[in-house]
């Protein structure tokens, strides 16, 4: 079985594991009705349409 020669640092270990833990960025799409950027498969925030279609009435 094999076993390290020499203790591992915990500088080494962290470096080690640093990019286990990076974050995505979120993908983001654009709004067909109103051009705002939002969330793929969502209702558009600002204007409430999904698809061309008014999900959620939003009175401006």
């Amino acid at each position: 079985m094999a076993v390290p020669k020499r203790k591992t640092s915990k500088a080494r270990r962290d470096k080690r594991r640093s990019n286990v833990w990076k974050l995505e960025a979120p993908a983001l799409s654009r709004c067909t009705n109103c051009g705002e950027l939002t969330s793929p498969h969502r209702v558009c925030k600002n204007c409430g349409y999904y698809k061309g279609v008014e999900v959620i009435s939003k009175e401006n």
